[in-house]
């Protein structure tokens, strides 16, 4: 899952951003409504964590900005202010969800969670194929009921082909889904994964790669 962390207070953001790659999510952080605006509009993000009062441009244009463009991403507003009418307010604009400041970081995630399952398209938070289970919740993946030791970059990678549901992943989408902004496109870090997976996978091999395309998963 790709996400966008929109926050002025860096201390946090960046907290945030750091406890949510645990989880195998790839993220970027942008501290004002002007980044915000740059990276929207270059990586297709599965779910903005979007705070309302930012400086440059404005939390309410961000969010109206990502709505016009008519992708499938989903808005998670952040504000300090508990009061029903700035909650009605922000869902108003076109957000998906809404928390209020300070907020537990347990919610936090099993809000982007709920929200990145609605995305493109929506699917269970259990994924299942060919024998192996890929508990999003409880971030664990098992195949034949044995237990997968996976980092959670190789966790990210697994998830983006479950989820393809045996239709081919270019190297440029995995990178794309599964690292962040600083990632090298030239780098070969997404071969690795792949290989690494493969090998925590076992036999038979369940990533297979398709010639000038990308990869597929499925027995």
């Amino acid at each position: 899952m790709r996400l966008l962390i929109v926050e002025d207070e860096r201390l946090l953001a960046d907290t945030v951003a750091e406890g949510l790659r645990r989880f195998s999510m790839a993220v970027d952080v942008a501290y004002d409504g002007t980044s915000a605006m740059e990276r929207v509009g270059v990586h297709d993000y599965d779910v903005v964590v979007l705070d309302r009062d930012l400086p440059g441009v404005h939390g309410d244009e961000v969010c109206r900005a990502l709505l016009d463009s008519g992708g499938e991403v989903k808005i998670l507003m952040l504000t300090a202010s508990g009061e029903v009418e700035d909650r009605v307010a922000g869902l108003g604009l076109g957000a998906d969800d809404y928390l209020t400041k300070p907020f537990a970081f347990a919610e936090l995630v099993a809000r982007v969670q709920a929200l990145g399952r609605r995305a493109r398209p929506a699917l269970p938070p259990v994924l299942e194929n060919a024998g192996v289970v890929l508990d999003l919740p409880r971030h664990q993946a098992s195949r034949d009921g044995r237990f997968l030791p996976l980092s959670p970059k190789e966790f990210s990678v697994l998830h983006v082909l479950m989820r393809a549901e045996g239709t081919v992943v270019s190297a440029e989408e995995l990178l794309e889904k599964a690292w962040d902004e600083h990632a090298d496109p030239f780098t070969n870090a997404v071969r690795v994964a792949v290989m690494t997976l493969r090998r925590k996978l076992g036999a038979p091999e369940l990533i297979h790669t398709v010639p000038g395309a990308g990869y597929r998963f499925g027995s």
